[in-house]
């Protein structure tokens, strides 16, 4: 497995770039340096597809020009997405651009890479680049061997709100069964409940009635 150049990338803006985006609360700010970064990274890689020997020159010249260049085109891209405007992603990727340009250089003289080598670190970044950043910023470089990698985030749910759903659903099963059994009682009329000690009544005078003309 290559070194793991995107989170090396993040550390290394936190250090030498704590101002970049800083005009956006903490949680935006985080949220798209680490897009910039990927989308940064992903197009290193996919100009390194394109052009192995152009973009090893240009790791060791970090030219500006060809800094704005790439910062440009992934801006205005028909793919772009990003929820910055354009000025402040144009300005961020060229920033962020220069740092990983200049890091790579470090990193080939410390270690001696050569083209070969820093083929093999830049292409093993497919993986840790996976899951990093929406499918757009996989569009805009044609790294699209990356789309559909990030996970759709997901509520978990716990085992006191599992348990809470449970009683709210039980307690709904006790209304609803006490609901059906109401109407049955409420059958009963109002008016028979009057009648019922005037029904007794005459019940009781047919009776006496009765036993009056069994004696005479």
């Amino acid at each position: 497995m290559a070194f793991d150049l995107v989170q090396y990338f993040a550390e290394q803006i936190k250090i030498q770039k704590p101002q970049l985006l800083n005009q956006y609360s903490v949680k935006e700010k985080a949220v798209f340096i680490q897009e910039i970064n990927a989308l940064a990274l992903a197009r290193l890689i996919s100009l390194w597809k394109q052009n192995a020997k152009k973009l090893y020159q240009e790791i060791q010249t970090a030219d500006p020009l060809y800094i704005q260049e790439i910062a440009r085109h992934l801006t205005t891209s028909q793919h772009n997405q990003s929820a910055l405007a354009p000025n402040d992603l144009e300005t961020s990727i060229s920033e962020i651009l220069v740092l990983q340009l200049n890091e790579l250089n470090q990193l080939d003289q410390t270690g001696h890479f050569g083209q070969i080598g820093m083929s093999e670190l830049l292409l093993g970044q497919i993986e840790h680049l996976s899951g990093q950043a929406d499918d757009w910023v996989w569009s805009t470089n044609d790294l699209i061997e990356l789309k559909g990698s990030k996970p759709i985030p997901q509520e978990e749910l716990s085992l006191e709100a599992s348990m809470k759903e449970f009683n709210q659903m039980v307690q709904q099963h006790t209304h609803d069964d006490h609901q059906n059994i109401e109407p049955a009682e409420a059958i009963v009329p109002t008016w028979s409940k009057v009648l019922e000690p005037i029904v007794a009544i005459a019940i009781l005078a047919i009776l006496w009635c009765s036993v009056t003309q069994l004696f005479a």
